[in-house]
């Protein structure tokens, strides 16, 4: 279980004075990695735990396993921990419920929880039982509703799509969510707009030509992630020294990996 001044410090997080950067991880070593690169607190991604758990993102991995790897994250770093569990993993309010209360228990802070293809109302009820989950628990869990207006195109232009998104970031907020995760949201006219029209800390994904993080917060951006953005560079680097491997012959994708020593010293001390 957690302790309140975790969960408190990792609210306070969210400002836009100074925006909460996540480096989203799906693993122990990539928690330790970033814990100790300076983070203030750690992010699992739904697309690289379950790549790494051997299946296709989007509600496909079994909750047992997804908790499991949280579970052991959260026992391997001293910062706050926010957990993906993409739609709440399971058919029903009702499994959401199920799913927050086990992840309390595995001492994560925070979780995304995301409307996809579902309908907006169907998204709200699942926010009331997380809710309701973590208030049974004592825990003041950080609930972050990720709209995908943005990510799945929906609407014919910007400003019926920019409508929708507005409309679901009230419906989500009177529902219990305590922040707004837009990704595919890129142009900074309309995440300064967005900002602004919301009440509670906006939530973007950033990539190569984004900007900044500082330039993000100045928009009103108080988080940033990345998304499965490192997962996937990760995943690139296998595939970049695989391919040099068994073409050429050659290693030179291996030149910039972290040296041995100071990777196996992440791990020497006890947490």
């Amino acid at each position: 279980m957690i302790s309140t001044d975790k969960s408190s410090a990792f609210r306070a997080l969210h400002d836009s004075a100074r925006p909460l950067a996540l480096a989203n991880v799906w693993d122990v070593a990539g928690a330790r990695i970033v814990e100790a690169a300076g983070a203030s607190a750690i992010a699992t991604t739904s697309a690289g735990v379950a790549w790494s758990l051997g299946a296709p993102d989007g509600d496909s991995v079994s909750r047992d396993l997804v908790l499991d790897a949280v579970a052991r994250i959260t026992a391997a770093v001293a910062l706050p921990v926010t957990v993906d569990i993409e739609g709440g993993y399971g058919d029903s309010p009702q499994d959401v419920a199920h799913t927050v209360a086990r992840l309390l228990d595995s001492g994560a802070v925070g979780i995304n929880i995301e409307d996809g293809t579902r309908g907006p109302r169907e998204l709200a009820a699942r926010l009331e039982a997380a809710r309701r989950a973590a208030q049974r628990g004592g825990v003041d869990l950080f609930v972050n509703a990720r709209i995908d207006t943005c990510l799945l195109g929906v609407g014919d232009d910007h400003e019926i799509r920019l409508r929708e998104t507005l409309e679901r970031a009230r419906l989500y907020v009177g529902a219990g969510a305590d922040g707004i995760f837009l990704p595919g949201l890129d142009d900074a006219d309309v995440i300064k707009e967005v900002a602004a029209a919301i009440t509670v800390p906006l939530n973007v994904m950033a990539g190569p030509g984004m900007p900044s993080v500082n330039e993000l917060g100045s928009l009103g951006v108080a988080r940033v992630s990345l998304g499965s953005g490192v997962a996937q560079a990760a995943y690139t680097t296998v595939q970049r020294s695989a391919r040099e491997l068994y073409g050429d012959g050659g290693y030179t994708s291996l030149r910039h990996a972290i040296e041995y020593p100071e990777l196996n010293g992440l791990f020497a001390a006890s947490r």
